[in-house]
């Protein structure tokens, strides 16, 4: 289960453990003081007690500089002894330092070959191959490219396929690809655990492939959001002068800063029940989301069409 600004939640990853797979969450998702403790402390224990499901948690770490919650987080997470940590967006040196420290795994977001060497130099355990069509921050490569080359290029390392999965055709499909797993996000805005807007759920199962649009608005990085009237009103490139900004030595950090604030105010505004500020993350996958389902099923479905999928497959031959 992905993490998902301002969409995963403990019920989710509870729900995720329970079900027997590994349920992550955005550490941002918590920035009130002792909120994340508080939160590692229950999943642990929630673990422990569903340890026969042999489900897991993670949580996923902005480690830019521009996270000012960064080593309250990281530091809150080694304490608890999170057992898995998804980088985004920096270098993840700090955290699989502290991470392999007592036997965590890291697995690294990247979207080309570059940051992958980068982030298997530094000794991360695997990868999140992040493919066109992932919601959120998406990278510029289709999931049958990327996978493959990542596997290829780096044999000793995990690689877990991400973009546009929704189904568990897809899954096989990624598996096939030599994939050890699939992170899979937007399918689980569109549950009952998710305590996100009624309106943000009913547009995953409204919209289609084609209403996925990737803008650099939000957050200054390509982000993939559904092309509601509000999205189309902000736009989806940056200015010349944000642009600039952006670029130079001397206001990029604190620039950037101000972008990914500003963006996670107006996406929190968005999620929340009764709001008319309809800007909702979303991949290409809601084209396969058709119903509003507690996690459990979906996931028991997942599992069912992936064993059916892999079935048709081997039968063909």
């Amino acid at each position: 289960m992905a993490p998902m600004f301002l969409v995963s939640n403990e019920p989710m990853t509870k729900a995720g453990i329970e079900s027997g797979v590994a349920a992550t969450f955005p550490t941002l998702n918590y920035r009130k003081e002792g909120e994340l403790k508080a939160v590692l402390e229950r999943l642990n224990m929630h673990r422990q007690q569903h340890a026969a499901a042999k489900g897991t948690y993670g949580v996923n770490i902005i480690v830019q500089k521009t996270n000012p919650l960064f080593q309250q987080h990281l530091d809150a997470c080694v304490e608890a002894k999170v057992p898995l940590y998804i980088t985004s967006l920096g270098n993840p040196k700090t955290v699989i330092d502290a991470a392999h420290s007592y036997g965590a795994t890291v697995l690294c977001d990247v979207t080309n070959m570059i940051h992958a060497q980068k982030a298997a130099d530094m000794g991360c355990d695997g990868f999140i191959a992040v493919s066109s069509g992932a919601g959120g921050h998406a990278g510029p490569y289709p999931m049958h490219v990327l996978v493959p080359m990542l596997q290829k290029a780096f044999p000793d390392k995990m690689v877990i396929a991400a973009g546009g999965i929704a189904t568990g055709q897809q899954m096989a499909s990624a598996m096939i690809l030599g994939a050890a797993g699939v992170s899979i996000g937007t399918r689980f805005i569109a549950s009952t655990e998710a305590t996100v807007s009624e309106e943000y759920k009913k547009a995953i199962l409204a919209y289609g492939m084609e209403d996925i649009v990737l803008t650099e608005r939000i957050s200054g990085t390509p982000c993939n959001i559904i092309n509601t009237p509000v999205a189309k009103r902000i736009g989806y490139k940056q200015n010349w002068f944000e642009r600039f900004m952006s670029k130079s030595p001397r206001t990029r950090k604190y620039f950037k800063m101000l972008v990914q604030v500003r963006g996670m105010k107006s996406l929190e505004k968005a999620v929340k029940p009764g709001s008319y500020h309809q800007l909702w993350s979303a991949g290409q996958s809601v084209a396969f989301v058709d119903d509003i389902t507690p996690v459990k099923e979906i996931i028991e479905r997942l599992i069912k069409e992936y064993r059916t999928s892999l079935g048709a497959v081997s039968a063909q031959f």
